[in-house]
C-alpha cells in the first residue's frame, strides 16, 4: 500500500537540484555516504543517476554496475506493473510516497524495506528527479509478518500441520531460494514425523515418517540428537546423508540446514530446516538467521499449543490409567458403530465387563498392582477390538467393549473366546493372579436403539452373570429388565424408609431358650418390611439390596437403634429380657465410629454391654479390610457379646475361628433340618458343638421346628435353641404377651 505526502511539492519550492556546483555536489555526497541509510537519485524514467555508499553497501552492486540502470527492476523484478504505475502518477502530481517491500541484493538475497520516494521540482516546478531513501527493516518485518499471521492461525484454532504449512510457505515467499521443511519429534518412539514441507515433493517427506532420531541420521535427525543447528553444504559427501543422500540428490538439492525447535524446559520438539539447490553465501545467510530464530519460536508456540490441547483432549476423552477411551469417548464412537451397524442392517453387541476378585487384588497385592491389572486387560481389551470394535473403561473395575456381529449365532463363541483371552495369569508384584470377569451382553437393535439404553441393560446382564458365578456371561432379557426397575423402586422406597422413618421399617424379636433351665436365654431381633405397594418384602431381598446400594450403614444403625430402645422398654415394664442379640452385616464393620455408636445406644437405654449380642456372618472371616479385625477385638473388649451365625455353612475353618473374639456360634438351620433323618446332620452337629465347648463357646442350634429335633439338640448337650417349636418371631406387644402367659419350661419338656 502506498502512503502519500501530499505537501512533498512544497519541500524544493523554485529550488532544482544545484548539480552544476561540483564542490557542493561532492561534499552532499561525502555527508550522504555516511548514513546506514540507502539513498539512490533517480530520473524520471527511474534511471539511477546517483546512489549513496549505503545503497552499495546494502545491496552489493559498485556504482559502475548500476549507473544508468532502471531502480525498479532492479531492486523490485517480481512487482507488476500497476505497483510502479501507481508510484509514477504520484511522483508527477508532486507528492511523495512511502511503501514497505520486498527487495533483491546483487546476490540474491531479499530485504524488508521501507521506501520512501520524494520528487524533486525543477524551477517551473516539474518533476525532474526522485530522492529514494531505503531503510532496511527485514528483521522487524519478518517479526511482525510471521508473528501476525502465525498467532492470528492460531486464534482461528486452525490444524496445527496448517499452521506449520503456512509458516513455511511465507518463508518461502520471503527467500524464494530454499524449500523450508518441519517435522516433528515424536516420543517416547523417539522418531520424527513430518508436519509441514509444501514445496517439497510428498514422495519424500512421507519417507522422513519414523526415521529415527540418532547422531548420524541426516541433517534434521543430528539436530533432534544434538539440540543444536546442523549445516550440511555437500549433501552427496556428507557422512550425516549417507543412508538418505538417495532420496534429496535427485531432486537437485545439495545442502540442508536443520535447527532443532526447542520448548522452554530445552525439550526438543522438532526441526525446522532449509533446503538449498545451490551452495555458496545464500545458503545460512542473515536473512535466513533472522528467519530460523522467528520461525522456531513461532513452531514452539505452535507445538506446544497443540501439545496442550491434546492433554486437554487426552483428560477429556481418555481414562489416565489405560489410555482407553472413557465414558464420554466411548459415547460418541459406539453411537457412530452403531450408526454403521444400522446404516449396513447388522447387529452390535454391548460387553459390559466386571473383574471378579479386583478387590481382593487390590487390597491384598496393593494399589499399584491393582493398576497394573486393570492396565493389563486393558491391553487385552485393545487387541480384541482392534480391527472394528470400540473398547473403554467406565470406572474401577468396568470395561465396555462394542462390537459389530455379522452373525448373531457366533456372539457366544466370541465371548467365550474373551474369556479365555482375559483368564490367562497375570503377573503381578512378582506374583501370579488369574483374571477373570463377569460379562452381561446387550444386543443391538433388539435391547435397545441407543447406547444408553444398551449400556444399562448389558450392566444389568453382567449382575446377573456375576450370580451365578465368577468368570460367567448372561444375556439381557425383558425379564431381567423388570426386575431391575423394581430393584430400583425398592431401593428408593428403602432409602425413603430409613431417612423418614415412616413405621414401614420395624422389628420382630425370636424368643431364644435355655435348654438346661428352660428360662429365656435372649431375643433376636429380625427386621421386616412392610412396602407400600408390594407387602412383606423378605429380608433375605432388602439386605442384600442395602448392602449394593450403600445403605446397608443406615439400616444398621436404626435395627441397633430400635433394638436397644425396645429392650429398655421391656425391662421398664418389669420383663426379664437378658439381652437382645442383631445381625450385623460384614460392612457395617467398616463404618468409621461403630464402636462410639454402639456405646452411645447402651448409654441413652441404661443397658450394659451384656445385654447386647453381635450376630456375625462367616463371610466376615474372608473380609480383607484391614479395620475389621481390630473394630471386632474392640467390641470385645468392651463387653458387648459377638455371635458366629449360620456356622459350618460356607467358610468355616478352625485357623479362622481362633482370630475371632467371639462367645457364641449358631448352628446352621440345615444341620438343623436333617437332624431327624440324616446321620451325617446328627454327627456334624455334634462335632460343632464339641468345637463349640473346645473354645468355651456357648452353641446355640436355630430352626427347631419339631419335637425330635429338640430331643436330638438336648441329648447331644446343646446350649441354647430358637425356632418355631417354642415360637415365630413376635411384634414386640406379642413377645411381651407371649412372655406374660407363657411358662418357658413347659415349652421346652
Amino acid at each position: 500500500m502506498l502512503s502519500v505526502n501530499k505537501e512533498s511539492a512544497d519541500h524544493f519550492p523554485n529550488r532544482p537540484l544545484p548539480l552544476h556546483n561540483k564542490d557542493l555536489w561532492h561534499q552532499l555526497a561525502l555527508m550522504v555516504d555516511q548514513t546506514d541509510a540507502a539513498m539512490v537519485l533517480t530520473d524520471t524514467q527511474s534511471c539511477i543517476v546517483y546512489q549513496n555508499g549505503g545503497f552499495c553497501r546494502l545491496f552489493g552492486w559498485s556504482i559502475e554496475e548500476i549507473q544508468g540502470k532502471e531502480l525498479p527492476q532492479l531492486l523490485i523484478p517480481q512487482a507488476s506493473t500497476s505497483f510502479f504505475a501507481d508510484i509514477h502518477s504520484e511522483l508527477l502530481a508532486g507528492r511523495s510516497v512511502k511503501v514497505e517491500e520486498l527487495v533483491t541484493s546483487k546476490a540474491g538475497q531479499r530485504h524488508w524495506v521501507n521506501l520512501h520516494c520524494s520528487p524533486v521540482l525543477d524551477s517551473d516546478g516539474n518533476w525532474q528527479y526522485t530522492v529514494s531513501v531505503l531503510l532496511d527493516i527485514t528483521k522487524t518485518k519478518i517479526h511482525e509478518v510471521l508473528n501476525n499471521r502465525v498467532l492470528e492461525a492460531m486464534a482461528r484454532d486452525l490444524p496445527l500441520m496448517e499452521v506449520l504449512n503456512m509458516v513455511c510457505e511465507e518463508v518461502e515467499r520471503i527467500a524464494p531460494d530454499i524449500s523450508a521443511s518441519i517435522l516433528q519429534a515424536d516420543y517416547p518412539e523417539g522418531v520424527l514425523r513430518s508436519l509441514a514441507s509444501p514445496s517439497l515433493p510428498v514422495s519424500y517427506s512421507s519417507q522422513l515418517n519414523g526415521v529415527i532420531i540418532g547422531p548420524h541420521v541426516g541433517s534434521c535427525g543430528a539436530a533432534a540428537w544434538r539440540k543444536q543447528a546442523v549445516l550440511v553444504t555437500d549433501i552427496a559427501n556428507d557422512p550425516l546423508w549417507v543412508d538418505y543422500k538417495h532420496l534429496i540428490l535427485p531432486l537437485g538439492y545439495t545442502s540442508c540446514w536443520s535447527t532443532p525447535i526447542m520448548d522452554n524446559d530445552g525439550q526438543v520438539l522438532g526441526t525446522f530446516a532449509f533446503y538449498y539447490q545451490k551452495n555458496g553465501p545464500e545458503v545460512a545467510s542473515p536473512l535466513h538467521q533472522q528467519l530460523v530464530q522467528t520461525c522456531t519460536y513461532l513452531c514452539a508456540l505452535a507445538m506446544e499449543r497443540e501439545q496442550t490441547r491434546l492433554r486437554i483432549r487426552r483428560l477429556a476423552y481418555y481414562d489416565a490409567l489405560t489410555g482407553l477411551p472413557n465414558r464420554s469417548l466411548l459415547q460418541i464412537q459406539a453411537n457412530q458403530l452403531l450408526q454403521d451397524s444400522q446404516r449396513e442392517a447388522q447387529t452390535a453387541a454391548v460387553l459390559f465387563l466386571d473383574l471378579d476378585r479386583f478387590k481382593y487384588v487390590n487390597d491384598s497385592l496393593g494399589h499399584s498392582a491393582g493398576d497394573g491389572l486393570l492396565c493389563l486387560v486393558a491391553e487385552r481389551l485393545k487387541k480384541l477390538a482392534r480391527h472394528s470394535g470400540v473398547a473403554g473403561r467406565l470406572a474401577g473395575d468396568e470395561f465396555v467393549v462394542v462390537l459389530p456381529v455379522p452373525d448373531t449365532d457366533k456372539i457366544s463363541a466370541l465371548i467365550e473366546r474373551l474369556q479365555t483371552e482375559l483368564i490367562q495369569p497375570l503377573s503381578l508384584a512378582g506374583t501370579l493372579v488369574d483374571v477373570s470377569a463377569s460379562i452381561g451382553v446387550a444386543m443391538y437393535p433388539q435391547d435397545g436403539q441407543d447406547m444408553l439404553t444398551l449400556l444399562q441393560r448389558a450392566d444389568l446382564a453382567m449382575y446377573q452373570a456375576k450370580k451365578a458365578g465368577r468368570g460367567r456371561f448372561s444375556f439381557f432379557s425383558n425379564d431381567m429388565n423388570r426386575l431391575a426397575q423394581e430393584r430400583l423402586m425398592l431401593e428408593t422406597t428403602l432409602r425413603q424408609a430409613l431417612i423418614e422413618k415412616d413405621g414401614s421399617l420395624h422389628l420382630h424379636y425370636q424368643p431364644q431358650i435355655d435348654m438346661q433351665t428352660g428360662a429365656l436365654y435372649g431375643v433376636e431381633a429380625l427386621a421386616r418390611w412392610q412396602h407400600p405397594s408390594l407387602g412383606d418384602i423378605s429380608p433375605i431381598r432388602f439386605i442384600p439390596l442395602a448392602e449394593d446400594c450403600g445403605l446397608i450403614d443406615l439400616l444398621g444403625q436404626w435395627v441397633l437403634a430400635a433394638a436397644c430402645s425396645q429392650l429398655r422398654q421391656w425391662r421398664a415394664k418389669g420383663l426379664d429380657v437378658p439381652s437382645v442379640a442383631v445381625n450385623m452385616s460384614p460392612l457395617n464393620f467398616h463404618q468409621r465410629g461403630l464402636v462410639d455408636m454402639i456405646a452411645e445406644n447402651l448409654a441413652r437405654n441404661g443397658l450394659a454391654p451384656t445385654s447386647l449380642t453381635l450376630e456375625l456372618t462367616e463371610s466376615i472371616l474372608l473380609d480383607p479390610h484391614p479395620e475389621t479385625m481390630q473394630t471386632l477385638q474392640t467390641i470385645h473388649d468392651s463387653g458387648v457379646r459377638l455371635s458366629m451365625d449360620d456356622f459350618g455353612s460356607g467358610y468355616s475353618s478352625l485357623s479362622y475361628l481362633r482370630r475371632l473374639p467371639i462367645t457364641e456360634l449358631k448352628l446352621d438351620r440345615s444341620f438343623v433340618a436333617d437332624l431327624e433323618n440324616d446321620g451325617t446332620a446328627r454327627a456334624l452337629s455334634s462335632a460343632i458343638l464339641g468345637i463349640g465347648n473346645s473354645l468355651s463357646l456357648t452353641v446355640v442350634a436355630e430352626g427347631v421346628e419339631t419335637v425330635v429335633q429338640s430331643e436330638t439338640l438336648r441329648e447331644q448337650g446343646y446350649h441354647v435353641v430358637q425356632g418355631y417349636l417354642f415360637s415365630k418371631p413376635l411384634a414386640p406387644a406379642q413377645l411381651e404377651h407371649w412372655l406374660r402367659g407363657s411358662s418357658l419350661r413347659r415349652s421346652i419338656a
